[in-house]
């Protein structure tokens, strides 16, 4: 994840267009497609994204990742998994969301937005993953006319990276081995 990018270079359209056309691509339940991706590739629509999901003084989170050029707005559609599975090949008639062990629609745009971050690395691209706080959508939806049907599940930032500054804690992490986190055959996973 990179989280400071530089502002002086953008990302054409072309470039979005190639990505977003692979994210669509990408693996939902019963093909339903739920997903929905507002892209803020100008000044304009960037600034109101922060204004409408934030306020107070901009943190020095907030100033590394307020200088991408793209931002994805990646939504989800409940309403369209609960209207396809609704239909005869699924059976469910009552469109019960208690028939959902987990919400799949955040499953799906979670792929998508996978999709979206590998495809930057391909590009050359630096990219982030962050979500928006809860009591922020409604003025977001309202910031861009979004339906209130569609639940915002995170955003992609995207940009070229310039130089990061990776906190303390992440650098002194790292990686955890495979071994802790891969288990073969029918033993239990690693805890």
């Amino acid at each position: 994840m990179v989280r400071s990018f530089d502002p002086e270079r953008g990302v054409d359209r072309d470039t979005l267009r190639i990505m977003l056309n692979l994210a669509i691509r990408a693996p939902s339940a019963g093909h339903t497609q739920g997903w929905r991706f507002l892209v803020l590739d100008d000044i304009t629509s960037r600034d109101l994204f922060w204004s409408s999901t934030s306020d107070g003084p901009l943190d020095a989170w907030r100033q590394r990742m307020g200088s991408a050029p793209v931002l994805v707005v990646c939504y989800c559609d409940p309403e369209a998994y609960l209207d396809r599975y609704a239909e005869p090949d699924k059976g469910w008639r009552d469109r019960s969301l208690e028939r959902w062990p987990i919400p799949y629609w955040h499953v799906d745009v979670g792929m998508a937005a996978m999709t979206l971050l590998l495809s930057a690395v391909d590009l050359g691209l630096g990219a982030c993953f962050f979500g928006v706080p809860a009591e922020r959508w409604p003025s977001l939806a309202a910031a861009f006319g979004v339906p209130e049907r569609l639940q915002p599940v995170g955003v992609v930032a995207l940009g070229h990276p310039a130089p990061d500054d990776r906190s303390r804690p992440l650098t002194r992490r790292g990686r955890r081995p495979f071994e802790e986190v891969v288990q073969f055959g029918g033993q239990p996973p690693p805890d």
